[in-house]
């Protein structure tokens, strides 16, 4: 692991403990729960950037479901576009 590696996971445990200041964990702990949850929300965060801009370039269309939740699929119109996009990054 470089030291810039152990510098961000020294800060995210840092960023944990100050918006949770009562907590106190195993290093177990702190690797499943406080770590974790922070990438899975940062995943979070680069997932919807990527989602927003496959819908803005209408590659797939979002909708209201009864759950009140927006989904997505692709748009079918685009596909030979999406298939040649998918095609070039598996070369």
């Amino acid at each position: 692991m470089c030291e810039s590696d152990r510098a961000e996971i020294a800060l995210d445990v840092l960023a944990y403990l100050s918006k949770n200041a009562e907590a106190g964990d195993t290093l177990e702990g702190i690797v499943e729960w406080w770590l974790l949850d922070r990438r899975i929300r940062h995943g979070s965060a680069e997932v919807r950037g990527a989602i927003d801009e496959l819908a803005a370039k209408q590659l797939i269309r979002e909708y209201n479901s009864r759950d009140t939740r927006v989904h997505y699929r692709i748009n079918r119109r685009k596909e030979k576009e999406i298939e040649a996009l998918v095609e070039n990054r598996d070369r």
